[in-house]
C-alpha cells in the first residue's frame, strides 16, 4: 500500500469517525438537549436520562477517536484547526465537562432547584457543542484566515466573532436541530406515554426543519460562498510540502466534484429524503425507521460536506496556496501504516462492544420502573 493510498484511506477513515460521532453521541446530546422541553416534571426527565445512561459515555469514544486521529494523522491540520478555532474549541470543551457532572450530581440533593440547575447545565453542554460543531464546519467551507511564513510557522489572522458569520450559524442550526431530532427519534424507541408522544410530534417538525435548512444551505454555499479548487501541485517525491501548490478561489468550485461524478448528487439526496423520511415516520409511529432515517441522513450530510471540500481539509482564505489537503497535510507514511493496522484490530472490537452493549440494555423505561429502582437509576 502506497503513501497516496494510505492518505485517501486514512480521509475516509477520519470521515467514518465523524459520522459515528454524530450518529452515537449525536442521539444522547439530542436526548438532553430536550430535557428541560420533552420532561415535564422530575420522573419524566429521569427517564429520559436513564434512556443513554448506558450509553452516553462510550459514545464520547467517537469524539475523542476523532480528535486523536486528526492529531496523529493531520498534525498540521489539528495546529491550524485548534489555532483558529482556539476560543470556540474550550467553550465546546467546557461545555461538554458539565455533562457528565449533570450526570453524577443531579440526583445527590433532593432538591428541585439542585435538580432544575443541572438539568440546565445538561442541556447547555450537549447543545452548544452541537451548534459550535456546525458553525465549524459552516466556517471550514467558505475558508479559515490562516497562512505560513517562509518556515512555516502558522499565523492565524481571524477572531472568534468572524466565526459567527450568517451562513456559519446555518450550519450551527442544521447541526443543532438535526441532533435534537436524533434525539427525539432515540426517546421513541426507549420510552413509552407521554415522553413518546411528544418525541414524536417534535421529530415529525424537526425532520421537516432540518430538510429545508439543508437544501437551503446547499443553495446558498451553491449562489454565495465561493469555493477552493487546486490548479497545480508540484511534485515532492513524497514529500509533504503544504505551500507547493496553487489555488484559486472560485464561485462554485465546491461542486466541482459532484459535476465530475454526477452519481454523487445521490449523497446530499439522500440527506434530504432521509430526513423527510424521519418525520413522515415518526407521525406514523414507526419508530426504529423513524431513528434509522434521521441517522442516515445525519450521515449525509457529513458526508456531503467531505465530498464537497475533498480534497481541501481546512482551506485558507488568507493565502489560498496555504491550504491544507489530504495530500500535504498528512503525517508520515510509516505513521499512518502502523494507524492503519491498529484501526483494523481496534475498530471492529469497539463496534462489536458496542453493538453488544446496545443489545443487553435494549427495551423501553417508564416512570414506573424509575419510581421502582431510585437508588440504583440516575
Amino acid at each position: 500500500m502506497d503513501y497516496e493510498a494510505l492518505r485517501f484511506i486514512w480521509w475516509v477513515l477520519i470521515g467514518v469517525l465523524l459520522v459515528g460521532f454524530v450518529i452515537a453521541d449525536g442521539f444522547d446530546m439530542g436526548v438532553a438537549a430536550l430535557l428541560k422541553v420533552v420532561g415535564r416534571n422530575n420522573d419524566e426527565r429521569r427517564v429520559m436520562i436513564n434512556a443513554i445512561a448506558p450509553h452516553w459515555d462510550g459514545n464520547q469514544v467517537w469524539l475523542v477517536t476523532a480528535g486523536g486521529a486528526l492529531f496523529a494523522a493531520w498534525p498540521t491540520v489539528y495546529a491550524a484547526s485548534f489555532s483558529g478555532f482556539y476560543l470556540a474549541m474550550m467553550l465546546t470543551l467546557f461545555a461538554l465537562f458539565l455533562r457528565p457532572l449533570a450526570f453524577e450530581y443531579r440526583s445527590k440533593i433532593d432538591s428541585e432547584q439542585w435538580r432544575s440547575r443541572w438539568d440546565w447545565a445538561l442541556t447547555a453542554g450537549s447543545a452548544i457543542p452541537a451548534l459550535i460543531f456546525g458553525v465549524a464546519f459552516g466556517n471550514l467551507l467558505q475558508g479559515v484566515p490562516f497562512h505560513f511564513d517562509e518556515l512555516l510557522r502558522l499565523s492565524y489572522t481571524g477572531s472568534f466573532w468572524a466565526l459567527l458569520n450568517p451562513f456559519a450559524l446555518l450550519a450551527g442550526v442544521l447541526s443543532l436541530l438535526m441532533i435534537v431530532n436524533h434525539g427525539a427519534t432515540y426517546l421513541q424507541l426507549k420510552t413509552e406515554g407521554e415522553i413518546l408522544a411528544r418525541s414524536e410530534a417534535i421529530s415529525s417538525l424537526l425532520g421537516l426543519a432540518c430538510a429545508v435548512l439543508f437544501v437551503l444551505a446547499g443553495l446558498w454555499l451553491w449562489l454565495g460562498v465561493d469555493g477552493f479548487r487546486v490548479l497545480s501541485v508540484i511534485d515532492t517525491n513524497g514529500i509533504n510540502r503544504t505551500v507547493d501548490k496553487s489555488v484559486e478561489i472560485a464561485s462554485g468550485a465546491w461542486f466541482d466534484n459532484y459535476a465530475s461524478w454526477p452519481l454523487l448528487w445521490l449523497v446530499p439526496l439522500l440527506g434530504v429524503l432521509g430526513f423527510v423520511a424521519s418525520a413522515l415516520a415518526s407521525r406514523l409511529r414507526r419508530h426504529a425507521l423513524a431513528f434509522a432515517s434521521s441517522a442516515m441522513a445525519m450521515a449525509m450530510v457529513v458526508i456531503t460536506a467531505g465530498i464537497s471540500m475533498f480534497p481541501f481539509v481546512m482551506p485558507s482564505s488568507s493565502v489560498p496556496n496555504h491550504s491544507l489537503t489530504m495530500w500535504d497535510a498528512t503525517a508520515s507514511e510509516t505513521t499512518l501504516m502502523i494507524m492503519f493496522v491498529v484501526a483494523c484490530i481496534f475498530v471492529p472490537l469497539v463496534l462489536a462492544y458496542t453493538a453488544w452493549g446496545y443489545y443487553v440494555m435494549r427495551g423501553r423505561l417508564n416512570e414506573q420502573q424509575i419510581r421502582d429502582n431510585t437508588h440504583s437509576m440516575y
